[in-house]
């Protein structure tokens, strides 16, 4: 009862994300992430109870099927919605927490050679965007979000917003509760916001300067007018 229950969560949890689902069984049926995670629990079930070459034979399956390679070693939590799928790549070492939402191009990938923790943490409630890439064992706090094609190859806190190559955190972003109201549209640029600090401060310098420059110039024009004054002195007796 437990595997239909958690089935019938993940269904539940594509209705909620994907405006274009119509029916329970209409996503039941043809949603591919959908699949590849029910593959991916067939796998890492398998995987646990070291039946290691065949738990890789039912992940090479689903990844035939459905175009998302889950390696059957990775932790993922409930509720997991991968949305379309295709080419999405999620690593041995992966940690996945519940109610993450991935859409398609994602990779959580490792970069070292050496067994051991290589991959992402994705804490519960993260929102992936499309060829986002994850890299190296970092952790991506609760709730953020990652824009479109980014590359996180460093921690962010929770709640945060990641964009850019390399991912920047953006500074200033309040946090939300429906991690998938990042407008795509309009990604925040960390790098021309923080020009458009250096730009505004230099601007503050330079009217500084001007305002210096013209109190000189007052200052200079009333020394030389001082200087310019004849000497009315008294004037000195004949002999």
């Amino acid at each position: 009862m437990a595997v239909f229950e958690r089935m019938r969560e993940d269904i539940r949890a594509a209705l909620q994300h994907d405006p274009a689902a119509r029916s329970a069984l209409e996503v039941a049926l043809l949603y591919p992430g959908l699949h590849a995670v029910w593959l991916y629990r067939v796998a890492h079930w398998l995987w646990r109870r070291d039946l290691k070459l065949l738990a890789r034979l039912v992940s090479e399956l689903g990844r035939l099927l459905t175009g998302v390679e889950i390696h059957p070693g990775a932790q993922i939590g409930r509720r997991l919605f991968i949305d379309h799928g295709m080419g999405v790549v999620i690593g041995e070492t992966a940690e996945i927490g519940d109610d993450v939402l991935i859409y398609q191009g994602v990779t959580l990938g490792g970069t070292r050679l050496e067994k051991g923790k290589r991959h992402p943490t994705v804490e519960n409630g993260v929102m992936i965007s499309a060829g986002a890439s994850i890299i190296g064992p970092v952790t991506i706090g609760r709730g953020s979000r990652i824009g479109a094609g980014a590359v996180v190859v460093s921690p962010a806190p929770p709640n945060s917003t990641i964009v850019g190559i390399p991912g920047k955190v953006v500074e200033g972003e309040t946090a939300r509760k429906d991690v998938a109201e990042l407008d795509h549209a309009r990604l925040p640029d960390p790098v021309a916001r923080a020009l458009g600090r250096v730009a505004e401060r230099l601007e503050r310098l330079e009217n500084r300067l001007a305002g210096l420059e013209q109190r000189q110039d007052c200052l200079e024009e009333k020394l030389s007018g001082e200087q310019a004054v004849p000497d009315h002195g008294q004037p000195s007796k004949e002999s």
